[in-house]
């Protein structure tokens, strides 16, 4: 019979009791184990391998995917021992602040399990752009993409030089871009008159208390820019406040991570976000129908990924 104190002093360690609450749910890969809890592949597979070895853990083969569960009892005393050991898992649970939303993270990635054509379209995320195509970049798909829209009224909020600003006031109707940036604002106003955007404005400000009016815009996005802000939450509720009522916000960020080095290298301020944690920022700041998704990987360490979430103001 596996050793009931070893076990215990497993349960000293807060991750490994959210991984096995979270197996004691549902077998999960690796890759969904990283979704939920929002940490390194090498952090989960190494604290998988000490349950593992302590009996607590198994794992089996689908096809590509290794799925990870709750090991079986080898008898009724080792069977009693498991309830009790689970059980307490689920006490330990309630001091660990983040187990709330691990549920919440685990009912996201069945939902995406079952969604067949979500599953096909993040493995095609995964592989565009690796074997040449003539012809054939995200680029160009952005550019198609955005003759096929009419975004009407645009805040690009935290707009930098204003690369996509430029091409949404192509289609846009108007486009105000904001940033906290002097220099940022005067590049890309000239940027702008050089290329003939008239419909194109650079405003001074910061994405927590943008210059905009209420209930003003169709569209406000974040491109990579809500890690950068003091307060997540406060830039999506002066989001939901700008945009009309039926508009949508649409946010584009880093997955969470540990990359540190990113607060210095980059004055990241977040380092990145949950897709629960962005979720229910929107959902706090007033908005309904939101849907989520993870639309870029990158191979190269330290493989931040992309997180796209949208959401619309109630007409």
């Amino acid at each position: 019979m596996a050793s009931t104190l070893k076990w215990l002093k497993l349960l000293a360690d807060p991750t490994r009791v959210r991984l096995l609450r979270m197996l004691g749910a549902e077998k999960l890969s690796v890759a969904e184990l990283q979704e939920i809890l929002s940490m390194g592949q090498s952090r989960i597979s190494s604290q998988l391998s000490q349950l593992k070895s302590a009996g607590l853990v198994s794992d089996e083969r689908s096809g590509k995917k290794i799925f990870y569960q709750i090991a079986s009892a080898s008898g009724p005393a080792e069977s009693r021992a498991l309830e009790r050991l689970l059980a307490l898992v689920e006490t330990a649970a309630d001091e660990i602040p983040e187990c709330e939303a691990d549920t919440r993270a685990l009912d996201l990635v069945l939902a995406k399990r079952s969604d067949r054509a979500r599953a096909y379209f993040d493995e095609l995320a995964g592989k565009f752009g690796r074997g040449y195509v003539p012809g054939r970049s995200w680029k160009g798909l952005a550019e198609t993409l955005l003759k096929l829209i009419d975004p009407g009224v645009v805040a690009d909020l935290g707009a930098g030089e204003g690369t996509l600003a430029q091409l949404l006031a192509q289609r846009a109707e108007k486009v105000i871009a904001v940033d906290s940036s002097e220099k940022m604002v005067e590049f890309g106003s000239k940027l702008a008159a050089d290329h003939g955007y008239a419909n194109l404005e650079y405003r001074l400000g910061d994405i927590g208390a943008p210059p905009i009016s209420n209930n003003s815009v169709d569209l406000a996005l974040f491109s990579q820019a809500l890690h950068h802000a003091a307060k997540p939450a406060a830039a999506l509720a002066e989001a939901f406040r700008i945009t009309k009522p039926g508009g949508r916000t649409v946010v584009l960020d880093l997955l969470k991570h540990d990359f540190e080095q990113a607060r210095e290298l980059y004055a990241d301020v977040h380092l990145g976000f949950s897709e629960v944690e962005l979720r229910d920022h929107l959902e706090a700041a007033g908005f309904v129908a939101i849907e989520s998704a993870i639309v870029d990987k990158e191979e190269d360490a330290p493989g931040f990924q992309t997180l796209m979430a949208i959401g619309r103001k109630p007409a």
